[in-house]
């Protein structure tokens, strides 16, 4: 069985996006299947590039697409209903450029920062984001609007067993770092030259221990005292940076 997004996958039903961002970059994805989108003259007018004539189409008042969407959802006018992503399989990305990061995420269920995640493994040029099935919010809008678009550019890799993931991971040759606040290396001092794996838990419980036997280094950011943690998705976006500020310097 390939290592990619599992049965834990329930839904096929499709999606609600909105927001400019999200919408825009779904609306120029070429693997995103649409089916409607509603939208208010100014909304449609904020996009970039216009529609094929033959789009499903229809002008809404702002009350009515308040009503598409989650309560007090952001939409700036555009709500796109559109097909889930297809799915994306582990051994594809571990394949390809090395000096890309891989981030593995585990049980960080909060679709904001799961968003916020995806956004800056866009930003720092990661070649994914995995998580569990189980233990992930499923693509959604709120997911998309967080992400900013990057939805639509980076891999996000859904497998039924993570362990079994950082395990096919150390055997294409990434070495998996686990972000542990007691740990003793700082990230700087545990990063190595090539291919790295940046495996996250979620706030407050962190990683499980079964994740942690999977790391081959735990590594820490030297934040002062006064501040026992960060929020994932900002941890995320340092440990991020200093892996692209590696590999640029190398």
């Amino acid at each position: 069985m390939k290592g990619g997004r599992g049965s834990g996958r329930t839904s096929k039903a499709p999606v609600r996006l909105w927001g400019r961002h999200a919408v825009e970059a779904a609306l120029k994805n070429p693997d995103r299947m649409h089916r409607k989108l509603w939208a208010t003259r100014e909304g449609l007018e904020s996009l970039d590039g216009e529609l094929p004539r033959d789009f499903p189409l229809e002008y809404a008042q702002a009350a009515d697409l308040g009503r598409l969407v989650a309560r007090d959802a952001p939409h700036q006018g555009l709500v796109l209903e559109c097909e889930l992503l297809e799915d994306v399989f582990l051994e594809d990305v571990l394949t390809g450029d090395p000096s890309r990061p891989l981030v593995v995420l585990d049980q960080v269920t909060d679709p904001h920062n799961v968003g916020a995640i995806l956004r800056s493994a866009a930003a720092f040029n990661a070649c994914a984001v995995v998580t569990q099935d189980r233990h992930a919010p499923p693509e959604s809008g709120v997911v998309a609007k967080s992400a900013s678009g990057a939805l639509e550019i980076v891999p996000w890799v859904r497998v039924v067993n993570l362990a079994r993931a950082l395990e096919e991971a150390a055997e294409a040759g990434y070495w998996r770092i686990g972000l542990a606040g007691d740990a003793k290396l700082t990230i700087a001092q545990a990063l190595p030259v090539g291919p790295v794996a940046l495996v996250l838990g979620a706030e407050g419980e962190g990683m499980r221990h079964n994740i942690q036997q999977h790391c081959d280094a735990l590594a820490r950011l030297p934040i002062a005292e006064a501040m026992e943690s960060l929020n994932v998705s900002n941890a995320a976006a340092i440990a991020l940076y200093a892996a692209a500020t590696r590999t640029i310097g190398e």
